[in-house]
C-alpha cells in the first residue's frame, strides 16, 4: 500500500505500508542518495514474520515531493515526526541506514525519542560524516566537495562510480543498474543537498538522548560510513550493542540480508 503524507505545505513524502493490519511495526529510513526500496530484500521477508514495514522517501528522493530546500537534519527529522504522527505510530522500532541513521539520531534527540521502542543503526553516518580535529575518521571534506561538484556536473558518472563505492561484493550488472535506476530519481539539487548536510553536520551531543535499546550493524569494508563511525556510535550511546558483519560494504542490507533480517528481528523480539 502506497500513500502521501503531507509535512509541510506542498511537500508530500510518500509512503510504503506493507502489512499493515500488523500491531509489530518497524520504521526504516533509508540513506543518500536513494528510496524505501533500497530495503526491498527486508520488505521481502520481515512481512511473512508478522512485521508491518513503513518506508518512506525522504523529501527529494524517491517519489516524494522535491522541494528545493529543506535537507538540513533538523528539517528532515521534522519530516519524521509528521509521517508518526500522521500514522498514529506509537511503540515502533526505528531502521535506519547511512544519513538515515543520521536523520534517525536527530529526531531520537529532537523528539526524546518520541514513540521509538528500539533503534537499529545500519551503516549509520554519524557522529560526524568527515573528519574534524577532534573526530580523525570519516571521509575528507575535500572528498565530499568533490561528489557535490559531480552530482552539479556529471550525476549519471557520479551515480555510477558511487555503486562500485557502495557494495563490497561483486553485485553484477543487473542489481547495480538496479541500484542506479534508483538513485537516479532523486532531484540533483536535493542529492547536492543532503551531501552538503553530511558534510557539516555533526551528531555528538544527539547521542545522549537515546534511551532505548540499539542495534548498529556496520560492514566491515565500508568506504563510505567507516568502521570507526560504528565504535564511535556505540561508545556514545548507552545501551547499544555492536555487531560486525565481515562480507559487506555500505550495502549490508543487501550484501548479508540474511544476518541483517535475522538480527533486526532477533532484536526487535528479545
Amino acid at each position: 500500500m502506497g500513500y502521501f503524507v503531507e509535512v509541510e505545505t506542498d511537500v508530500k513524502i510518500y509512503v510504503e505500508d506493507v502489512n499493515p493490519s500488523s500491531s509489530k511495526v518497524i520504521f526504516f529510513i533509508h540513506g543518500w542518495p536513494a528510496s524505501h526500496k533500497l530495503f526491498e530484500y527486508q520488505f521481502n521477508v520481515l512481512p511473512a514474520m508478522g512485521y508491518r514495514c513503513i518506508g518512506i522517501d525522504l523529501r527529494g528522493f524517491g517519489q516524494s515531493d522535491k522541494p528545493w530546500d529543506g535537507y538540513s537534519y533538523d528539517r528532515l527529522a521534522d519530516d519524521i515526526r509528521c509521517v508518526v504522527e500522521a500514522l498514529g505510530l506509537r511503540s515502533f522500532v526505528l531502521v535506519a541506514h547511512s544519513v538515515g541513521g543520521a536523520i534517525a539520531i536527530r529526531y531520537m534527540a529532537r523528539y526524546q525519542g518520541y514513540g521509538v521502542k528500539k533503534l537499529v543503526l545500519l551503516a549509520a553516518a554519524a557522529p560526524s560524516f568527515t573528519r574534524r580535529p577532534n573526530f580523525p575518521y570519516g571521509l575528507e571534506k575535500a572528498d565530499v566537495n568533490k561528489l557535490i561538484d559531480a552530482t552539479y556536473n556529471n550525476r549519471p558518472r557520479m551515480l555510477q562510480d558511487l555503486t562500485y563505492m557502495f557494495f563490497y561484493q561483486n553485485v553484477g550488472e543487473p542489481l547495480a543498474d538496479w541500484f542506479f535506476q534508483m538513485n537516479l530519481q532523486a532531484a540533483g539539487y536535493s542529492t547536492a543537498a543532503v551531501l552538503e548536510s553530511l558534510r557539516d553536520e555533526v551528531l555528538f551531543g544527539d547521542l545522549p538522548w537515546i534511551k532505548v535499546p540499539t542495534l548498529i550493524l556496520q560492514g566491515i569494508h565500508d568506504e563510505i560510513s567507516k568502521p570507526p563511525l560504528a565504535e564511535a556510535l556505540h561508545e556514545g550511546i548507552a545501551n547499544s550493542r555492536l555487531i560486525w558483519l565481515y562480507n559487506s560494504g555500505h550495502g549490508l542490507m543487501w550484501e548479508q540480508r540474511n544476518e541483517v533480517n535475522d538480527e533486526i528481528s532477533k532484536f526487535i523480539d528479545r
